[in-house]
């Protein structure tokens, strides 16, 4: 096991791209499955966001060995019953892109004004550890979808997630503004403080 490394279980280059800003001061390497050399297909079949992380996270952790982490997240529209939620990414079809998935959504709120359009990103983080335990951690964010798709910057549903107090939608955002008041930001610290605690603990 390589103690110094942290493996993320994504192949996200956006994802990545955060991770990366927020866990950089652990002083540790952090690699994507594929810079790890991992390959696998996981059946994510867990009921919450949390289940999915700790089933991405633990299967990675048994082919790879130390600290692996996993996220899940996605998008809940209380307009739509809390949809798509944990099947955002699998929403109208994994391959489908997100301009038409962004679209649809928007044309389902096309009858919802203002407080009915109230909507909020979810993330939950697993950290699969060496000695067989889990860590989870889950983050959000609140806001509003918007009328239309704008800005070019994040990913996903983020050109449709609109934030009131802002007036922008989170494709708006640098990503600076982004992993400060992300649903994955404030996941990812708080899993940083639990990592922190652990590897001082396991020294």
């Amino acid at each position: 096991m390589d103690a110094h490394r942290i493996i993320f279980a994504t192949s996200n280059e956006g994802k990545m791209k955060e991770v990366r800003m927020i866990l950089a001061d652990l002083g540790m390497e952090i690699l994507s499955m594929k810079e790890a050399g991992i390959q696998a297909d996981i059946v994510e079949d867990g009921k919450s966001f949390e289940e999915n992380a700790c089933i991405k996270a633990t299967v990675i952790q048994k082919m790879a060995g130390g600290i692996v982490l996993a996220d899940d997240s996605g998008l809940e529209v209380d307009f739509l019953g809390g949809a798509p939620g944990i099947y955002s990414a699998r929403y109208m079809g994994e391959d489908t892109s997100y301009d038409i998935k962004n679209q649809a959504i928007i044309d389902k709120l096309k009858d919802a004004e203002g407080e009915e359009r109230s909507a909020r990103f979810v993330c939950a983080i697993a950290a699969a550890l060496p000695d067989g335990s889990v860590l989870t951690t889950r983050g959000t964010i609140e806001g509003q979808i918007g009328y239309e798709i704008v800005g070019d910057g994040g990913f996903g549903y983020d050109p449709i997630f609109y934030l009131p107090e802002r007036k922008k939608s989170t494709a708006q955002l640098t990503a600076e503004e982004k992993n400060e008041i992300s649903h994955r930001g404030k996941a990812l610290r708080a899993m940083k403080g639990k990592l922190t605690e652990y590897l001082g603990d396991s020294q």
